[in-house]
């Protein structure tokens, strides 16, 4: 598969798409001022306890409280308490040796929050979703910096393998290296990234998260709450962290700085592959050029037409996210089970971009079209698991019920990405209504006589086709155009154009400058 990663920097921050075969399949925005992201770590504050949901509320610096369950906790809840009150309470020159540190005993998976957090103390917390709609950001206190190769858990000594590396030797073999490297009190996860890579590879990587860890402790050390004590790399980075592979072959940057920092960032991790990053500093827009712009126009809203005619409805809810297949006027053959079949399935494959490039999160369900054969029911079901498998959310489909709907969770950790591809019109300007267009004529000369009186001369005129033909219409001596000519003494000159709305006309110069008045 060709990847291309396509970077758009403005004043007012980053967008990121991602194109898979040059269709997009992620959009990914990241604002200037942007605060309470995915990973960044905060010092909190425990505000209320709620011993009924088993959950606290924390004060973060949000200006709603955000929420914290038991059950994201973290067994070592007692260690990062402890560990966050001696950062705070440290008045040496020096910083913490985690690798001295005494663990305390995990606590139960059955436990009361207020058993815990009893005394509403400062603890370390890490943003697990982002603010959504109403609601604060979510949070746990599981700590994990994440790595290209290798995922960081301080508090535990456990390593983990990625279950996507399937063979039983190289998890072996990950296993047995990253035991030889890791520090004492940390746990280390493995990614899929790290198959078939050398230890020094892996003990750099490692290094690296041990630095930025060490960053926290610092950070900590006499800090009050609320504060943000590590953010997460830039979502450039972090992308580029967790998607480049061998199938990225190209990196499209606008933006000097960003451009430096991403080819650094790859010649450190992959060198052989620096060549795929490129600086664009052509004058017009990058998503423009790069035709990014037309299928976000195209592909949001909520009706997404596929290229058999079929179209999907999407609609959004408070709870859940349904989305409605037709077939419009898609007619292959005269076997209407074939039929549903095909148009399930390419409408299976376009749902499966369409959650990836809005993060839809929550439930959606599904209302295919209506199939009788169970085989073809089992069919379209794989192929949704299919089509899904390169969705990075974790999601679980289930088989389309007995009333032909089908139901798919996806983890939700940001605001779904939603882009107004409507525009408003600016012949109405939103209003529905016109001025008559038996008084446009009136207007253009009332322009006109303003204009000479001010001393332009050698007026162009610029209008929509229709506009033209009715001003041009009539004999050659004695059409509208003539007739001002003759009136006001001065040469004005008429030309058409397609891309103005039906009433829209502008004035220009001699030097084609438009006249603004």
């Amino acid at each position: 598969m060709n990847k291309e990663l396509i970077i758009n920097a403005s004043s007012n921050g980053v967008q990121i798409a991602l194109l898979e075969d040059k269709k997009l399949v992620e959009l990914h925005s990241e604002k200037n001022d942007t605060r309470f992201a995915v990973g960044d770590l905060y010092l909190g504050k425990v505000k209320k306890l709620i011993p009924g949901l088993n959950a606290a509320f924390v004060d973060v610096g949000y200006e709603k409280d955000a929420f914290l369950h038991y059950t994201d906790l973290s067994p070592y809840i007692r260690s990062i308490l402890k560990f966050t009150h001696q950062c705070i309470q440290d008045k040496s020159d020096g910083i913490l040796d985690f690798s001295r540190f005494v663990l305390e005993p995990e606590i139960l998976k059955t436990g009361k929050i207020s058993e815990v957090l009893g005394g509403k103390p400062n603890l370390l917390v890490q943003i697990l979703k982002e603010p959504i709609a109403a609601k604060g950001p979510r949070l746990s206190c599981e700590i994990s910096l994440p790595g290209r190769l290798v995922v960081l858990t301080p508090f535990n000594d456990i390593v983990a393998v990625s279950r996507k590396i399937h063979s039983s030797e190289e998890r072996k073999r990950l296993q047995k290296i990253v035991e030889s490297i890791k520090p004492k009190n940390f746990g280390v996860i493995v990614r899929t990234a790290a198959e078939g890579k050398k230890t020094a590879e892996l003990h750099e990587d490692l290094l690296e998260l041990l630095e930025k860890w060490n960053r926290v402790i610092r950070n900590l050390k006499g800090a009050a709450a609320p504060a943000r004590i590590h953010s997460e790399e830039a979502k450039t980075t972090s992308i580029l962290r967790d998607l480049l592979n061998e199938d990225f072959n190209r990196i499209v940057i606008n933006s000097k700085e960003i451009y430096q920092d991403a080819k650094n960032y790859i010649l450190r991790i992959a060198p052989e592959k620096a060549g795929i990053v490129s600086y664009y500093q052509n004058g017009s827009s990058l998503f423009d050029m790069m035709g990014i712009t037309k299928q976000l126009k195209s592909s949001f809203g909520k009706t997404v037409n596929l290229n058999s005619g079929a179209y999907l409805i999407i609609e959004h809810t408070e709870a859940l996210h349904v989305i409605d297949v037709n077939s419009g006027y898609k007619s292959v053959g005269s076997n209407q089970e074939q039929n549903a079949l095909e148009t399930n399935l390419e409408a299976a494959e376009e749902i499966a971009r369409q959650l990836r490039l809005r993060d839809l999160g929550g439930i959606i369900v599904i209302d295919f079209i209506d199939m009788k054969l169970p085989e073809n029911k089992r069919k379209l079901y794989e192929k949704m698991e299919e089509f899904m498998k390169a969705d990075r959310a974790k999601h679980a489909i289930l088989p389309i019920s007995k009333f032909g709907l089908m139901q798919i969770t996806r983890q939700r950790m940001r605001p779904e990405i939603n882009i107004n591809t409507q525009e408003t019109c600016p012949s109405c300007r939103g209003t529905g209504k016109i001025s008559s267009t038996l008084l446009l004529e009136d207007e253009i000369e009332k322009t006109i006589s303003y204009l000479v009186t001010h001393k332009h001369k050698k007026l162009t005129l610029v209008v929509h086709p229709i506009l033209y033909a009715y001003l041009k219409k009539g004999w050659f001596w004695n059409n509208k155009i003539a007739r001002w000519r003759r009136k006001y003494g001065q040469k004005i000159n008429l030309h058409q154009n397609t891309n103005y709305q039906l009433t829209e006309y502008r004035f220009f110069d001699e030097n084609d400058e438009e006249i603004k008045f």
